[in-house]
């Protein structure tokens, strides 16, 4: 918890015991009614707080997927809340959700991913590894069948699949260089390759 986390904790009980003051001295005549209406607003202050508290998870889940503009040649997808680019392909016939990860110098797979896209995790050679921060991971290598996003079609991609945990898959460089141009432009990553 950082200081300023701290001042404004420090300032909220403050707020709160003031007003709790305020009120058990305006209304010492009625303390039975003074209690129940005190344990309404302790409630209510503490749903605003656990509300404010959770926001940051309450928009990450209700917040509709981001999707891309697929034309032609040409993809645009819009940055998402939180910075970054998420893109939607087809994996040999199924919808996985990837990052879009310029760091990352493959398309990582995790493992439940792979599995939607028919791979067996289980019999995979995890023979190579990754350096990621939260330490080392092994990979596995893979072929995938076909990557689709709208009219745009990739046979025969390699990839990883990762044998650690890891929430999002990740489409790195190896990916990226199918594309002619890459450009952040509008608050949206543009794809467009020439006559293909």
């Amino acid at each position: 918890m950082t200081a300023f986390d701290q001042g404004h904790i420090a300032y909220l009980v403050l707020l709160g015991a003031a007003l709790v003051y305020w009120f058990v001295r305006s209304n010492r005549a009625s303390a039975g009614k003074v209690a129940q209406q005190a344990i309404a607003w302790g409630l209510i202050f503490l749903g605003v707080i656990a509300a404010i508290g959770l926001w940051d998870d309450i928009r990450q889940t209700v917040r509709p997927r981001l999707g891309a503009v697929a034309e032609a040649g040409r993809i645009k997808v819009p940055r998402a809340n939180d910075g970054h680019y998420y893109l939607t392909l087809k994996v040999n016939g199924a919808p996985v959700e990837f990052m879009v990860d310029t760091g990352a110098s493959q398309v990582v797979l995790a493992k439940a991913d792979a599995q939607r896209a028919g791979i067996d995790t289980e019999d995979l050679a995890y023979v190579g590894r990754a350096y990621t921060a939260n330490g080392v991971v092994r990979t596995a290598p893979v072929r995938l069948g076909a990557v689709e996003i709208g009219p745009v079609r990739h046979e025969n991609l390699r990839a990883w699949v990762n044998g650690g945990e890891m929430d999002q898959s990740l489409l790195g460089m190896s990916w990226l260089q199918l594309w002619d141009r890459i450009e952040i432009t509008g608050n949206a990553l543009v794809l467009s390759r020439e006559g293909r």
